[in-house]
């Protein structure tokens, strides 16, 4: 792999991208680094590292939030609008049409998205301002708050050129690696806390390792998630057309076990943070109550994160992949699945295999996603990297690992993956 990883040094444009993405990376620290003027983050920082919808996004964004960066709000309200555009496009018949326009009609959706994440976070800038940083801003005038909002604004927007950037000229998707960017920050803090446990007796080195070795183990079954689908075989008929003869070939269709990926455990991160971030602004003995049972890592929060988990997995694949679209595909071009007929008996089948692949990957999501809260309340051990971001980490890398291959491939290289 060194050789490999030596070789693909060697190839100029290769190497350009690679740099490029790592010079936006800096950018992306620098900025977590720059405050916002006139607000003191040392008055929010206990606020925002709360199990709160906050916290999560200040770990998604690398602790800018906590800081009260100009990036503080970090790439969340663009995958906020992503997530609503998908949604728009299956009940809004224009963006459905397109969709299936090709790169015209989908550049047309990334520009409302653009527009989108812009007016998210400009709604989220003035949240945080007037509600939430209030009390930490020096100067209560009216050009305070305009110029936090428009810094805020601004540094979300600022970021999502940057993923723009990295996707067109760099190496990967720019979006997912400047979360897997934020992410990963947190883990050099994470790894001297343990440290310091270890000298302080807080926790043994036996429990470090048994951690290691399972998050080891754990990241084996990510990979083997991501990875894992079953492949539906598809014949074609031959077809004269002129003196030409086409068709007859065999394919198949890639259906992977997790076609959700990690949407459903954000969708269920920020839905079981929204009552803890409420009870947050009220001061009564039964919100206290009912904040205790629902904190991060309860047993009630534990049952209500898998079973959302598992009800979004059905719910998002069941809007990324749809059975008699694919079955009309098919039939169109001549097509059948040996043993059945096309048209309805092929999406039906299609549906089934849907169902059964959905509920082995709910399920394993749900299972990898609140694994590290049970071994770190076992253990006693504190785990940077939560389930969400473990699999966010694995998929980014892998992602982008395959990018690497396909560059080398087109240069008759041999990749990292044989």
């Amino acid at each position: 792999m060194l050789e490999t990883a030596r070789t693909a040094w060697r190839i100029k444009e290769l190497r350009q991208r690679i740099l490029f993405t790592l010079a936006m990376f800096i950018v992306f620290r620098a900025g977590s680094a720059v405050p916002v003027p006139g607000v003191d983050p040392s008055k929010l920082a206990r606020f925002f590292q709360q199990d709160t919808i906050f916290g999560f996004v200040n770990i998604i964004g690398g602790g800018a939030l906590e800081k009260f960066t100009i990036f503080a709000m970090g790439i969340m309200p663009y995958i906020n609008a992503s997530i609503i555009m998908n949604l728009l496009t299956i009940v809004i018949p224009k963006f459905k049409e397109w969709s299936e326009e090709g790169p015209e009609g989908r550049k047309k959706l990334a520009q409302l998205t653009r527009y989108g994440t812009v007016l998210i976070a400009l709604i989220n800038a003035i949240g945080l301002s007037f509600f939430i940083a209030r009390e930490a801003i020096a100067e209560q005038t009216f050009f305070s708050y305009f110029t936090i909002v428009i810094a805020l604004t601004a540094g979300t927007a600022f970021l999502m050129w940057i993923g723009e950037l990295i996707t067109e000229k760099g190496i990967g998707n720019g979006i997912s690696l400047l979360i897997f960017a934020g992410i990963v920050a947190g883990f050099p803090i994470g790894v001297g806390m343990t440290i310091e446990g270890l000298r302080f007796g807080q926790v043994t080195s036996s429990s470090v390792i048994l951690v290691v070795v399972l998050l080891l183990a754990l990241i084996v079954g990510i990979i083997a998630l991501d990875q894992g689908q079953r492949r539906v075989g598809v014949q074609y008929s031959k077809r004269i057309v002129g003196r030409r003869m086409y068709g007859g070939q065999s394919t198949h269709i890639p259906m992977k076990v997790n076609q959700a990926g990690v949407i459903p455990v954000i969708f269920a991160s920020v839905i079981l943070s929204f009552p803890a971030t409420l009870i947050n602004f009220i001061n009564h003995p039964l919100a206290q109550r009912i904040a205790d049972s629902l904190r991060w890592g309860s047993n009630l929060n534990l049952v209500l994160y898998m079973f959302l988990i598992v009800i979004f997995s059905y719910f998002y694949t069941a809007i990324q992949f749809d059975p008699f679209q694919v079955a009309g595909n098919i039939k169109k071009y001549g097509g059948f699945i040996p043993g059945l007929r096309p048209g309805r008996p092929t999406a039906e089948f299609l549906g089934r295999v849907t169902s059964r692949l959905t509920t082995v990957g709910a399920f394993s999501l749900a299972f990898i996603a609140v694994f590290p809260l049970i071994l770190e309340r076992i253990t006693g051990v504190q785990i940077t990297f939560t389930g969400t971001g473990l699999i966010i980490v694995v998929g980014v890398v892998l992602e982008t690992v395959k990018q690497i291959e396909s560059q080398m491939l087109m240069r008759s290289y041999r990749g990292f993956m044989k």
